[in-house]
């Protein structure tokens, strides 16, 4: 029996990229969508994935995309437009007859999330739903790659790591154990159609235990800086450079996390992707370089938060 043609959109980012490298170590067919030819596209291609490019809010591109696809890894980066590119794949898909589509989404989604980004999601959730095209959403919490995202600037020059998420706990999840929830469920869909799966890793801890593990792995101290959220919100305007709609996303989480909506822990890693989810500490280690400044390859968004965090914390 031949494998199904799995169509991997944002198959260049965080989750898509390891998608894709498991499907194809599975020996599954694989079509990558991305934005643009790049290094990053060179990398699946070099995989053996056929990639094309294309646009998720263009219809006429994503039925190109969709062509001889039965199932479909469903990722959309955050923005104000995922609305759009949902209705559009969930047409595309049901005329096409997929049979099943994994839905990235977020922990906080639901109907009064004080976040427009986790309300949309709840609502592309349901849309999918209405499609009847074999959905299953997965929810992770914040991924571990989150670290050194925000921290791989302020860690090695500071030895702090400014997050504004006060003591509440989550249990941090990498990017590739996400990515083997939703191969392993599109692998073989049957039992899984409807669910929602929160997805987290090993062990619900607070960020400052999370800089001591830090601390303890890099051989040096690293401070947790309980950072206020407005100071917060004004450091992603202004030194990151986000849009108002991802700013005011990022300080609504923070919120949700203080109020201990991403406390959750759960076994779905190693009970659905067949291997114990990644500790902080083996991943910390499996990335050493990006804590230390010696990676040159990835560089972080995130800038020091210097005198407008300082003079927030001491006011």
């Amino acid at each position: 029996m031949s494998k199904p043609l799995i169509l991997v959109t944002g198959a260049t980012g965080k989750t898509g990229a390891p998608v894709v490298e498991q499907w194809r170590e599975r020996g599954f067919p694989v079509r990558a969508l991305a934005r643009r030819r790049d290094e990053r596209s060179r990398r699946l291609e070099a995989l053996g994935a056929e990639v094309v490019i294309g646009n998720l809010l263009e219809s006429k591109s994503v039925r190109l995309a969709m062509q001889d696809v039965k199932r479909v890894y469903f990722c959309y980066p955050p923005g104000d437009q995922l609305l759009d590119a949902t209705a559009i794949m969930a047409a595309v898909a049901r005329d096409a007859g997929v049979e099943a589509l994994v839905n990235i989404s977020q922990l906080p989604a639901r109907e009064d999330a004080p976040s427009a980004l986790s309300r949309h999601h709840w609502l592309s959730e349901n849309i999918f739903d209405w499609a009847d095209i074999g959905a299953v959403h997965i929810r992770p919490t914040f991924f571990a790659e989150m670290l050194f995202i925000l921290g791989g600037k302020t860690i090695p020059l500071e030895g702090k790591l400014y997050l504004p998420y006060g003591s509440q706990r989550h249990a941090p999840v990498a990017a590739a154990d996400i990515a083997r929830v939703a191969v392993a469920i599109l692998a073989d869909p049957t039992l899984h159609v409807g669910e929602r799966y929160v997805v987290t890793g090993p062990r619900n801890m607070t960020v400052a235990e999370m800089t001591e593990l830090l601390s303890n792995e890099l051989g040096r101290p690293v401070e947790y800086v309980d950072l206020p959220n407005e100071a917060w919100g004004q450091v992603l305007r202004e030194q990151v450079g986000l849009p108002e709609f991802l700013v005011a996303h990022l300080q609504a989480v923070a919120d949700d996390h203080k109020n201990g909506v991403f406390s959750a822990q759960t076994d779905v890693v190693e009970r659905i992707g067949g291997r114990p989810a990644q500790s902080v500490e083996e991943f910390v280690r499996s990335h050493r370089d990006m804590f230390t400044g010696d990676a040159d390859s990835t560089e972080p968004t995130w800038r020091s938060p210097g005198r407008v965090v300082e003079a927030a914390i001491r006011e």
